[in-house]
């Protein structure tokens, strides 16, 4: 693969529930991380290495980005989201790779500005369903 644009990576919210999808406005700097837990399963009978159970462990996945404070739609949404506690469907595109598509909660919003300074914003989100991925 290629070297890639960073603000190729896109994050796209539903505005609607009914899959219209829509990039965040203002994000300069975009962030998409995965993890999973392991699950011991190490014994006596395991020749002193650490065994895990491949599988079994909890999925999830995590957003985060920052940009300028723009008060468009979708910073609207987002706002509303946090505050209603929702879930609806995101999308991360991840350039000549994939899109990542699931429920995401936004766990916190910050607003910052300085005096002689745009309004800046950071947001941050955590998977709360199953994702999926689409090759691109």
């Amino acid at each position: 693969m290629a070297a890639q644009n960073g603000k190729d990576l896109l994050i796209k919210l539903d505005m609607t529930g009914g899959g219209q999808f829509e990039t965040v406005a203002g994000l300069r700097a975009t962030r998409l991380s995965f993890n999973a837990e392991q699950v011991d399963v190490t014994s006596l009978a395991s020749d002193g290495w650490r065994e895990l159970l491949g599988g079994a462990g909890v999925k999830a996945a995590s957003i985060s980005g920052s940009g300028v404070f723009r008060d468009a739609s979708t910073d609207e949404r987002a706002r509303q989201i946090f505050f209603d506690g929702e879930t609806p469907e995101f999308q991360v595109i991840i350039p000549d790779f994939g899109i990542v598509e699931g429920p995401f909660q936004v766990t916190s919003i910050e607003y910052a500005g300085s005096h002689n300074g745009e309004a800046t914003y950071e947001l941050s989100l955590a998977s709360a369903g199953a994702l999926t991925f689409t090759a691109l």
